[in-house]
């Protein structure tokens, strides 16, 4: 066993050092280029007639023998020499910008050559599940978003007496009620027992705490003390669950005792601000998805998926073993994850849509979410280095690396965009080469580099896409990442702020820094063609150059479409649905279809002739052919806001009066369907080839910024937050006020035995 074992890994060393002495064999240009279009043949006969484990690997293994033979060329001939200083040093800083990314490109392909695909689990009988504590972490979110993902919550396919939900409330802690600033003081009492009456009429638990530490981690780790199911469930507060999120998941740790984390997709009702702005939503693929769809199924194989913060369920007893969730960084998720594989607990990723979120609406807040993120992923880079961390395998190792570090494109992803207009405007070679070896190896590079993005992640990521974010973000990231190198304990949790809308079209506040470099790079094109057709002694040199600053243009034209805000009217975005019901309007029950819903209202198709409808007048009783629920009726009060369809056939109507059971009506109308979101996401997952990718980019490119350059006289609005209306309370003199926040104090001073602010039942009224 053990010669054939070491016969086997003898052989593939050897097999190993020939292919790396045949990809470094010297070879003339014409026959580089030669070479390299035979692989790329080949790559496009593997693509189109076969598939298959083996036509991967295959398809992995050419692709990989241009980019090596491109590497080792690059390193060995394109430098300039030592002589010319500044050309040699930022050649230099050039070529290690590439490796760095090659860095990145070897590991995803390692990573993702074999994605694990599970199998749906059998269901079990009621009897043998674990208890379960779902925790949703609240700040500042308005009252119909909770009520919605709590009562989505408590909707779950489970055995209500091991289903306990509870609310977890840092928006009223005493800290915030005892605020020296009395407004602030006041607004945060009112919060608090407004948020008890809700948990105390829908069924859940409301609990906060003395002091707002340790953000996100120090809030559920207060709760692990009061709470005692055996599975600990995150719901970020706009994350709401689909019915059967516990029957897909759950089963995992019955099936492995080591298991600590199940973790599901993240997948949004609304656009990013990218997607809003280019109009991508319902027609490309979320950023999002190429992570969750193949990354972390590539991840799963290795044992390395990790805590994304929500939508997750994990073990309480693997919590135990190190304290809790981590709280040392500002991404307690992964640093949770880190620590729990470290000590040999296992983790499983289960690819299928369960919970529906929101995303940031604006640019600034979508840059705001992103540089927490950045920071947090270099801060347990800095503390907590996965290279030096035991208990870690190999390949764990490699996959939080490569998380982590992958957070640096920032600074290759400006230098790329920059270093054309070094050799453009002050003719400095950064590096060494004529067109003909460009062409052989560059541009054979590139094109395989494509080939092998959209071979693996071509449903889930239009071309050039990645460029496009990374460059969006990497302008302002590039300080996060300055910020932590110098500080790494300084960055603070920082809310996202979601629920925006915009009145009116006009450019982000954070705008003009990509106005400023399309200037300049439209600048450095004009300037490489003059002197390339006008200027003599210039070489071809300065034509490959100007066609990469070309490039450049098009991703730096594409993202000033990006930072153009739309207006975005809709305060609730919707979900495609098809339930039947029954809507009564003045006694009269007409059959409809609701075709589509969101948290604020619905759009109705009507089975035959529709009632009369006059705007803000006409108002039904929409009843629900139920898809499981926990309350025996499922009414919802509706008021018409148009007299006419909102598309064909489709009437749209807002909510009225809702209370505990209208949002458990609602719960059950949006998220009974657990198909309703992979349906979605099939829709737009489309395969995009890299022709109609790069035809859709280049068209961006080209007209986004004469949309954004028309929004220079718009005004820009304030990025309002839509809030539901304060609840209605009392007001409460400012002695008696006083006396309740010390009341309150008193009960939450000590937090290791303080009781829950309200125990609330735990049936639903």
């Amino acid at each position: 066993m053990r010669m054939g074992l070491a016969l086997r890994f003898a052989s593939w060393a050897v097999a190993g050092v020939l292919a790396m002495v045949f990809l470094a064999l010297p070879v003339s240009v014409h026959t580089q280029f030669i070479l390299a279009l035979s692989v790329i043949a080949g790559m496009v006969v593997i693509w189109v007639f076969f598939k298959g484990p083996f036509a991967r690997q295959a398809f992995l293994a050419l692709g990989s023998f241009v980019v090596i033979r491109y590497i080792y060329w690059r390193t060995t001939s394109t430098l300039p020499p030592v002589a010319d200083t500044t050309g040699f040093v930022i050649g230099l800083m050039l070529l290690l910008a590439e490796l760095y990314c090659l860095l990145i490109l070897v590991i995803s392909l390692i990573i993702n050559a074999d994605p694990l695909k599970r199998k749906p689990l059998e269901q079990e009988p009621d009897e043998k599940l674990p208890t379960v504590d779902v925790f949703i972490p609240s700040y500042n979110e308005d009252e119909y978003i909770l009520a919605t993902t709590m009562a989505a919550a408590r909707s779950m396919d489970y055995p209500a007496h091991k289903l306990t939900v509870w609310l977890l409330d840092d928006g009223g802690t005493d800290q915030k009620c005892n605020d020296k600033n009395p407004e602030k003081a006041a607004a945060a009492w009112r919060r608090r027992m407004a948020l008890q009456k809700l948990c105390a009429e829908m069924g859940c638990r409301y609990l906060t705490r003395a002091r707002n530490e340790h953000a996100k981690a120090g809030n559920m780790n207060n709760a692990l003390k009061h709470s005692t199911g055996d599975i600990i469930v995150v719901f970020d507060a706009d994350h709401a669950p689909f019915r059967a999120f516990l029957r897909e998941t759950v089963g995992h740790f019955l099936l492995d005792p080591k298991l600590f984390l199940v973790q599901t997709p993240h997948v949004f009702l609304n656009p990013d601000p990218i997607e809003k702005n280019l109009r991508t939503f319902d027609r490309m693929p979320s950023e999002n998805e190429m992570f969750y769809s193949v990354t972390q199924r590539g991840l799963d194989k290795w044992n390395g998926s990790f805590f994304c913060g929500s939508a997750a369920l994990l073990r309480r007893a693997a919590l135990e073993t190190t304290g809790g969730f981590s709280g040392v960084t500002i991404t307690e998720d992964c640093e949770t994850a880190f620590e729990l594989h470290s000590k040999g607990w296992t983790s499983v990723f289960v690819d299928k849509p369960l919970i529906a979120g929101l995303q940031p609406e604006t640019f600034t807040s979508f840059i705001g979410q992103r540089s927490r993120w950045c920071q947090g992923m270099f801060q347990i880079l800095i503390l907590k280095n996965p290279a030096l961390k035991k208990g870690l395998h190999f390949i764990q190792r490699v996959a939080y690396l490569s998380s982590m570090t992958f957070w640096f494109f920032p600074l290759p992803r400006l230098m790329f965009m920059l270093a054309p207009l070094i050799h453009i405007f002050f003719d400095i070679k950064i590096f060494v080469s004529n067109i003909d070896e460009a062409i052989s190896y560059t541009l054979t590079y590139i094109v395989v580099n494509v080939m092998l993005q959209n071979y693996l992640y071509g449903t889930v990521r239009w071309p050039w896409v990645s460029e496009l974010y990374e460059y969006v973000q990497g302008v302002f990231l590039s300080k996060a990442i300055v910020s932590v190198a110098m500080s790494p304990r300084k960055p603070t949790f920082n809310v996202t702020a979601k629920g925006l809308t915009l009145d009116n079209d006009h450019l982000s506040e954070l705008s003009w820094p990509f106005f400023a470099i399309w200037g300049l790079l439209m600048a450095g094109g004009l300037t490489a063609a003059y002197r390339y057709m006008f200027e003599p002694g210039v070489t071809n040199l300065m034509l490959v150059v100007g066609l990469w600053n070309g490039f450049n243009l098009l991703i730096a034209g594409t993202a000033l479409g990006a930072v153009a805000e739309r207006k975005q009217a809709d305060r609730h975005p919707r979900l495609g649905i098809d339930r039947r019901g029954v809507l009564r309007v003045d006694g009269v029950g007409y059959p409809v279809a609701v075709k589509n819903v969101s948290a604020g209202g619905c759009g109705l198709a009507f089975d035959g002739d529709p009632p009369r409808i006059e705007a803000d007048k006409t108002r039904g009783v929409l009843t629900i052919e139920p898809a499981g629920h926990i309350i025996s009726d499922h009414e919802l009060k509706l008021v018409f806001k148009r007299q006419a369809e909102t598309q064909e056939g489709v009437f749209g109507a807002e909510f009225e009066d809702m209370d505990a059971r209208a949002y458990y009506a609602l719960a059950d109308l949006m998220y009974g369907d657990s198909d309703a979101l992979p349906r979605f996401l099939a829709s737009r997952r489309k395969h995009k080839n890299v022709f109609a990718g790069s035809f859709e980019f280049i068209r961006w490119g080209l007209f986004e910024p004469v949309r954004a350059f028309s929004y220079l006289f718009k005004k820009a609005p304030e990025a309002k937050v839509e809030t539901a209306p304060e609840p209605t309370l009392p007001e409460i003199p400012t002695d008696l006020l006083k006396m309740m926040m010390e009341t309150a104090s008193k009960h939450l001073k000590d937090d290791a035995t303080a009781k829950p602010v309200v125990d609330a039942p735990a049936k639903a009224s």
